[in-house]
């Protein structure tokens, strides 16, 4: 009896043992499967190329679909140039991906040169691939049929910045606009409106022509009698003032008549009495229209406007002709009128012109800073360089990436005998503005011996340099010093009285010296610029956020 219940209790169990073990291989089998180990393989379509050509690097990465890779970017080859990165190709089978990516590398200087390993993050995780050496020969040159000549030497060519000429192309436009409305306003002749057309009429055609006007008028049918012998009388007093030379429009009518009468005696003015009396009658009835509120027929006062008429005709007849002298005196005397309105016209011009500009210089200097704004407009070499097209490129070997204002120009250095014991190669690169005391260069020094670099000495070598330059009163502070991607090195930087070049004259500048380093290389970047030019402070400012070095030789 007790057996049989050992074995009912085994036959019980086994079916859940063998669940067990079967959940326990899956569970085993899904584990080794997603522990399968990435693999990455590459290859170049030649390791032989000719200056300027270009090998092909390609790298494949076979991972699971979960996986997250991160290829190389930017120029993580030097001493190899990158041309260009082709887009990831991407294959899948079934839960495994394979990526593959080309690379397009170039090299300008022949030797023979380390394709250095690169770094494939996957899932976080580092792998590096294999380095390999590229061989690169100059192009081979037939010296039998071709003729060798000596290199020629650089020609300076004096660049007018871009910038200057669109700020003066600015002013030119701004500067014809305004001439234009100055013309438009007040040098060309406009068309006369018809009341400057009569007003150059002479009196007597003036006079007759208002009074056809007033006759035309519907002063009298409107009863407004007082406005219409207001009228009649100022423009026969107006004429007389103007063509018999009396004061007319500031007398009073007897004062008036007075006048006439004493010209008709005297015999300047050939005017009847009859012509005179009927004048003063005229008078004396406007007189009582305008002040003691008299109202004379309709009749009376169109029989009025005749009379005066009549009057100014007869005054015009009886007024002797002028002499040649008196008729040049009056053209003369136009002339000048002409001459002193134009004149007018042109001070109000020139002073509107003038206040315009000094307004817009005023609004524009608050704006951007008067500083600022003349250094626009007259030019300034480090603002231009600031404005200008920048270049970020690598330089040297081990590589230091900045971004400068101008290219970086390959300085030939020769390493003196005693030299070349600790180092293999010097390769320098610089740029110096020929009108501001802005320089900025770079120097990769590899040496023969994995030794540490000696940051000190060669501190005291780039002040050592300064003072045989010409500088005095060096002040060096430094700290510590950290690029974007997080190398550390050294800060060295502080003021001085620097020399001008081909001067003796000593100006106040700065100067900041970054160096990097590990075993066997050295990277420094020096660079001096004006103590009180803030657009090369904002340049230095803009290199030392840009530089980046490599230190895996």
């Amino acid at each position: 009896m007790q057996i049989k219940r050992v074995h009912f209790k085994v036959n019980a169990i086994l079916p859940f043992v063998k669940g067990i073990l079967a959940l326990c291989f899956f569970l085993f089998s899904l584990v080794g499967f997603s522990q399968q180990k990435p693999t990455i393989a590459t290859e170049v379509d030649t390791t032989y190329i000719r200056i300027g050509e270009q090998i092909h690097w390609k790298v494949s990465v076979d991972v699971d679909s979960t996986d997250q890779v991160i290829f190389p970017e930017g120029q993580t080859f030097s001493p190899l140039e990158t041309v260009e990165a082709f887009a990831t190709d991407t294959t899948r089978k079934k839960d495994r991906l394979t990526l593959q990516k080309i690379y397009a590398l170039t090299q300008f200087d022949s030797g023979a040169y380390k394709l250095p390993a690169q770094r494939i993050d996957i899932n976080g995780i580092g792998y590096f691939t294999d380095s390999m050496m590229i061989n690169v020969e100059t192009v081979p040159v037939d010296t039998v049929a071709q003729k060798m000549y000596d290199i020629k030497p650089f020609i300076n060519v004096d660049k007018v910045p871009t910038e200057r000429w669109k700020y003066i192309l600015i002013g030119l436009v701004v500067l014809l606009l305004l001439g234009g409305i100055f013309y438009w306003f007040f040098i060309r002749k406009k068309p006369l409106t018809q009341e400057e057309k009569e007003a150059l009429l002479p009196p007597y055609d003036r006079a007759l022509l208002e009074l056809k006007r007033l006759e035309n008028s519907k002063y009298l049918i409107q009863d407004e009698y007082k406005q219409y012998y207001s009228e009649l009388t100022t423009i026969v007093r107006s004429y007389l003032e103007e063509d018999v030379n009396v004061s007319a429009l500031e007398s009073t009518t007897g004062q008036l008549i007075e006048k006439l009468e004493l010209l008709s005696d005297s015999g300047e003015l050939e005017l009847e009495k009859d012509t005179i009396d009927q004048f003063k009658n005229i008078l004396q009835t406007a007189d009582l229209v305008k002040f003691a509120k008299s109202k004379p027929s309709t009749s009376t006062a169109e029989q009025d406007r005749k009379l005066v008429e009549q009057i100014v005709v007869k005054t015009h007849d009886a007024l002797p002709e002028p002499t040649e002298e008196e008729l040049l005196q009056q053209e003369e005397y136009k002339e000048e009128l002409s001459r002193r309105k134009q004149k007018k016209k042109l001070i109000i011009g020139l002073s509107s012109l003038a206040g315009l500009l000094i307004l817009a210089i005023l609004i524009v200097g608050l704006k951007m800073g008067f500083t600022q704004l003349k250094d626009t407009v007259f030019g300034h070499p480090t603002k231009e360089l600031l404005e200008g097209d920048w270049i970020s490129s690598s330089y040297g070997y081990p590589p230091i990436m900045l971004e400068t204002p101008k290219v970086l120009v390959r300085n030939e250095v020769k390493l003196p005998p005693e030299a070349k014991a600790n180092i293999q190669e010097i390769q320098a690169f610089s740029y110096r503005s020929p009108e501001s005391l802005f320089t900025v260069g770079t120097t990769s020094i590899t040496m023969n011996q994995e030794a540490q670099a000696a940051f000190d000495q060669t501190i005291e070598q780039i002040i050592e340099g300064f003072e045989k330059q010409g500088a005095k009163n060096i002040i060096t502070k430094q700290e510590e010093f950290t690029t974007i991607s997080g190398v550390k090195g050294i800060k060295v930087y502080g003021s001085g009285d620097f020399a001008v070049p081909d001067s003796k004259e000593l100006v106040k500048g700065k100067y900041t010296v970054l160096l990097f380093g590990g075993n066997g290389f050295q990277q420094n970047v020096i660079i001096t610029w004006l103590d009180d030019d803030m657009y090369a402070q904002e340049m230095v400012d803009r290199i030392l956020t840009s530089v980046e070095v490599k230190t895996d030789v």
